[in-house]
């Protein structure tokens, strides 16, 4: 399961509050994309990203690591499944970090898609 870049919130853009404040990071939305056959994990990218990330691949495996130490993985992919349509992306929150790997800060949550 691995993704790309995917927008967040109701109007497809991530807003300036999603985005980190400290000079030198970049705030990456993180969700699950429900497809009719799997579930994707997804990475939104910034479209201001910081240069100093020369490997998308490794930051987005750097980002998902990070997800599935803080979540329980199957807990949350059992929710996103039962709950979510197909077609729909459920956002699970955001990771900063800094271009060398360094996590700043995240919001990640299993989501409550029971209202």
């Amino acid at each position: 399961m691995t993704g790309h870049s995917t927008p967040g919130g109701d109007d497809g853009r991530w807003s300036d509050e999603d985005r980190a404040e400290d000079a030198g990071t970049d705030t990456f939305g993180v969700g699950i994309h429900v497809a009719a056959e799997e579930l994707r994990f997804v990475v939104h990218v910034p479209s201001d990203i910081d240069s100093g990330w020369a490997d998308p691949e490794a930051f987005q495996r750097r980002i998902e690591t990070v997800t599935w130490e803080t979540l329980d993985r199957e807990a949350t992919l059992a929710t996103v499944s039962s709950s979510a349509s197909t077609g729909e992306t459920v956002t699970l929150g955001t990771v900063t970090m800094r271009p060398g790997g360094d996590v700043v800060s995240h919001t990640l949550s299993v989501p409550d898609l029971d209202d």
